[in-house]
């Protein structure tokens, strides 16, 4: 595929981009991408701490200075030192212990980025997953009850309850064959 920019070499960067639901691709050679100053995955350009610098703040714009509407100062890490302003600026946390001490931040942006998921759950296999699906049901709605409860929906509740007892009879069934 030629280069839609200059149809002269060929294509080797490919850019899908979408705005709004509008789905847009375009094909350039390296050189075009240079010249239009697109981004190029492995040179010095952009960088994946950019790419989250720019989630952590929406117009990817980081101010020179934390402003006390911005980033609370209070915010760092015990671990290593690193304040989440300096996270925010750099794009990549200290520490394995920056994940919790900034965690209050983090989640709304993996919710954005996630389409509202904060936890991996991974796949599971079609053939041999039945049980794994029925242990997965079975911890959502003993999470739905306690929310009955603390509701008090004492009706959905026993509902939610007699489901639960259901597919525990039938989980302790397949073992038992």
């Amino acid at each position: 595929m030629n280069c839609e920019e200059c149809h002269e070499r060929e294509a080797s960067l490919h850019f899908t981009k979408i705005i709004n639901g509008e789905k847009t691709e375009f094909h350039i050679c390296e050189h075009c991408a240079k010249e239009k100053g697109e981004f190029l995955p492995g040179s010095n350009s952009f960088s994946i701490h950019q790419l989250l610098s720019g989630l952590l703040h929406g117009d990817g714009h980081v101010p020179n200075t934390p402003s006390s509407n911005f980033i609370p100062p209070s915010l760092e890490c015990e671990k290593c030192g690193m304040s989440y302003y300096q996270f925010a600026k750099i794009g990549r946390f200290g520490c394995d212990n920056c994940y919790k001490a900034f965690e209050s931040k983090l989640n709304p942006i993996f919710k954005r980025v996630h389409g509202g998921n904060t936890l991996h759950a991974g796949k599971i296999p079609l053939r041999a997953g039945s049980s794994i699906q029925e242990k997965k049901q079975l911890q959502q709605l003993k999470q739905a009850m306690q929310q009955y409860i603390l509701n008090e929906e004492f009706e959905k509740a026993a509902e939610t309850r007699d489901e639960i007892r259901e597919i525990e009879h039938r989980l302790q069934q397949g073992r038992d064959t």
